[in-house]
């Protein structure tokens, strides 16, 4: 009687906890939850312009992925609420469900994308490096030996690792303290993505320049935690509706174009993550 008793009590528990898991497993729903609360949580970066900075004036974190931050939060019909991340933080904050969206000059690796989900690639952009001009560098291969300053935990770092097996490789917080390593002669060569580094060669009056050659052209996204096909789904399909009524390439003339320091051009347009997938 007694055997039967706690057979028929762990039996209750187990069918309780299975429920239970049913029940969490049905309402995990990210898409669900942003729209209920009316408000998409987008992570960003927060000294990199003209990507995430802060502007001198307002104070406030402006950029480009912010205003992609927006224009997603807009097409799901939701208000935005932004947090601004460090390089290394931008995959934890998705892992661990702080943030909805990462907007943070996330670049596609297949590494990266065993712990999250990537949309479409809205823009690739070359990982280049610079070095002094007066250096007696000319091509990027001229450091493969030599040491080289990056964000922590970024993709230009990863680049540099595989380019440059030989070469030393120095980490930091964020770009301007990778750029300040650079400038007090700790380093060779900064590797960076050339939208970010185009301040720094442009604003030095010939003081420093971008080495001939890449280090790899990186397809950049936005990120999604994994096992949310319902929002990954709904924000690539805002990022199609923007690139089909030009927001996409509006937004990029306004941070990068022609009238901006950067005078960059959106050579690639909105690619499924797909393509570089093989």
């Amino acid at each position: 009687m007694t055997l039967g008793f706690n057979m028929k009590k762990h039996l209750g528990l187990a069918a309780a906890i299975l429920s239970c898991a049913v029940c969490s497993s049905a309402y995990a729903d990210r898409l669900a939850d942003i729209k209920a609360r009316g408000v998409l949580i987008c992570a960003t970066l927060t000294s990199s312009e003209p990507l995430g900075f802060s502007d001198p004036e307002t104070r406030q974190v402006v950029g480009f992925d912010v205003d992609m931050c927006g224009a997603v939060a807009k097409e799901l019909g939701v208000k935005l609420e932004h947090k601004g991340v460090s390089v290394e933080a931008r995959i934890p904050e998705l892992t661990l469900g702080r943030v909805d969206l990462v907007s943070a000059a996330l670049g596609y690796t297949k590494e990266r994308a065993q712990q999250i989900d990537f949309t479409s690639a809205h823009y690739q952009t070359p990982i280049k490096l610079i070095a002094h001009s007066d250096g007696g560098f000319t091509k990027t291969d001229d450091l493969a030996e030599k040491r080289i300053s990056a964000n922590k935990g970024s993709t230009p770092e990863l680049y540099a690792r595989r380019a440059f097996p030989k070469a030393t490789i120095l980490t930091f917080q964020d770009t301007p303290a990778a750029f300040l390593a650079l400038a007090q002669n700790k380093v060779q060569g900064l590797a960076l993505a050339q939208p970010s580094g185009v301040r720094f060669v442009n604003e030095s009056g010939g003081k420093y320049k971008f080495l001939d050659g890449s280090l790899a052209w990186e397809p950049t996204a936005l990120g999604v935690k994994k096992d949310e096909p319902a929002l990954l789904k709904a924000v690539n399909d805002a990022l199609d509706r923007m690139e089909k009524a030009g927001q996409i390439d509006a937004l990029w003339t306004k941070w990068f174009g022609p009238k901006t320091k950067f005078n960059i051009v959106r050579e690639k347009k909105l690619t499924p993550i797909s393509a570089f997938q093989s």
